[in-house]
């Protein structure tokens, strides 16, 4: 049976992935509970400030890394960068 290989990055490419992993689980968690709970101004404020924490996160990481998604929602710079692994999916 053939093992899968998984492409070789830098720690800080893993670090930043795992901090987006984190915030993208808050975020969806926050999200549900303001679909019950829509009024708390409190879990507002902090689904708003993680969600801007999250942009900026991305943003660093796409500048160092390449896209995050595709279909438009992230920028890709020449040469065309979804050639390149690991894609986030695959670590």
């Amino acid at each position: 049976m053939n093992e899968v290989m998984k492409p070789h990055c830098d720690q800080e490419f893993y670090d930043l992935l795992e901090k987006l992993q984190a915030l993208d689980f808050t975020l969806v968690e926050l999200n549900l509970y303001l679909d019950t709970h829509p009024e708390d101004l409190n879990a507002i404020k902090q689904f708003n400030q993680l969600a801007l924490e999250r942009r900026n996160l991305a943003d660093h990481f796409q500048k160092l890394y390449g896209p995050l998604q595709n279909f438009g929602h992230s920028f890709s710079r020449y040469p065309w960068e979804w050639v390149n692994v690991p894609w986030p999916w695959q670590v």
